[in-house]
């Protein structure tokens, strides 16, 4: 067995030109979103994957989960970040702690989430690889790894694939790729992403199980794209024939041909694609370690700050024995915490500081930040329907009717707030010093 974790990498907000439109004239230019830019001011300084969720890169909870999964022989992490130290650090650490070999393969450009995985497909599936593990690095999850590996065996042939499936609300379905599966035997029988009218609300969890058979439907989808590039003479040359998306080229295809499944889970599952939604699967992480990760969780003890809920505090940090952590709270590396001070539903990152009798609500306060004395930093939850138990996250544009969407507030590395102040729904880029309150903006 191995695991590829698809990692992504960063992108520039590219623009799109209207489709027809040989010039700009009024209209304006379509962002087309891309995995760093809706995690801004966060993935300026650290790539989106070693973002800690809940005390640990996000991507180390994807690690964990398949180094536990028995037979395990390589995790593989794909994307095109350029190695630099802080992924060569993690990469040594996480090998040592887990001991199951790590990798890093770069790839030359986005090739989305099929044409990195062919690719590299030699790297796969050397040593023998009978099946392998795809995971998204944006999503936080229980990881029933060994649960779809069992399920595999009781259905389909040795040839088969699975997709982890779970369960939607009717609106919020439109939002993921649909699938529709034969109740008795779980075979998909149709597959849609992002439809446009309800399809179905099982929903693709963006965590495979793939045999080598695999690369022939990807090879089929490769060698079409190659033919259709060849015939339309008009093609500018940016298209590549390598770049091939999973859900829309493969799955698609496979729907009703008998070799893929659907394993439906019941267990937690989140997407963390904007900064906002960080905090949110930090809380599911932090209730999942009362029972896998007890010493993570702090506890109250004498002369220790007030704990309520699940909060982690990395050994390192200072914290006033008056303060009051909780629910939810995540406190990093050498953080340094006031007398007095209240932080609820937010991750503090290393080197911060907050001064005495802040107040820290729905935040994320960026590395070597400091907040002065009284202030108050606070944002708006953008947590799912809590009535609604198929309730997901909603991807929220930064933008509506022209004002800021209220959102949790999110202060970039080496912001100082001064005291007294109050900011309130707000991102504050790095290395800010701001000098009174702010309500509903973005501090450039």
């Amino acid at each position: 067995l191995k695991a590829v974790i698809l990692i992504g990498g960063p992108q520039k907000g590219k623009y799109a030109r209207p489709h027809g439109l040989s010039r700009w004239r009024s209209a304006p230019p379509t962002p087309l979103c891309s995995t760093g830019t809706r995690f801004r001011p966060l993935s300026f300084e650290v790539p989106k994957p070693l973002f800690p969720v809940a005390g640990v890169p996000m991507v180390q909870h994807h690690i964990e989960a398949c180094a536990k999964v028995p037979g395990m022989k390589e995790i593989l992490l794909m994307g095109f970040y350029q190695p630099n130290e802080a992924l060569s650090r993690f990469l040594v650490s996480a090998q040592q702690e887990f001991k199951v070999p790590i990798r890093y393969l770069q790839e030359y450009a986005a090739l989305g989430t099929g044409g990195g995985i062919y690719h590299f497909r030699d790297q796969i599936l050397s040593g023998g690889a009978e099946a392998f593990f795809v995971l998204n690095a944006d999503v936080c999850s229980e990881f029933p790894l060994q649960e779809m590996l069992e399920f595999r065996q009781q259905h389909g042939d040795v040839h088969s694939f699975v997709i982890l499936g779970t369960t939607a609300n009717r609106t919020q379905a439109l939002n993921y790729g649909c699938i529709v599966a034969n109740v008795d035997t779980q075979e998909v029988q149709h597959y849609v992403e992002k439809p446009s009218t309800f399809v179905s609300e099982i929903i693709n969890c963006g965590i495979y199980l793939f045999t080598p058979a695999i690369f022939q439907h990807i090879g089929e989808v490769f060698q079409r794209n190659q033919q259709e590039l060849a015939l339309e003479e008009s093609s500018n040359g940016w298209q590549r024939a390598e770049v091939i998306r999973l859900e829309q080229d493969v799955f698609t295809a496979l729907a009703g041909s008998g070799k893929l499944y659907v394993y439906k889970t019941d267990g937690f599952w989140s997407q963390i694609k904007s900064a906002g939604s960080a905090i949110y699967a930090s809380r599911l992480y932090l209730n999942q370690y009362s029972k896998s990760h007890p010493e993570r969780l702090a506890q109250n003890k004498p002369g220790g700050p007030v704990i309520r809920g699940n909060v982690y505090i990395h050994p390192t940090a200072s914290i006033d024995s008056t303060a009051v952590l909780g629910p939810n709270v995540s406190i990093g590396e050498g953080v340094t915490v006031g007398a007095g001070v209240r932080v609820r539903e937010s991750i503090v990152l290393h080197g911060a500081s907050l001064h005495d009798h802040t107040c820290v609500l729905n935040t994320i306060v960026g590395w070597d930040s400091t907040i002065g004395r009284w202030a108050r930093v606070e944002g708006t939850p953008s947590d799912p329907n809590p009535n609604d138990p198929y309730a997901k996250i909603d991807s929220e544009t930064l933008f509506r009717d022209g004002r800021l969407t209220p959102s949790i507030t999110i202060l970039g590395c080496s912001v100082t707030i001064p005291a007294e102040v109050v900011i309130l729904n707000s991102i504050v880029l790095p290395h800010k010093e701001l000098s009174r309150s702010y309500k509903n903006q973005i501090i450039l």
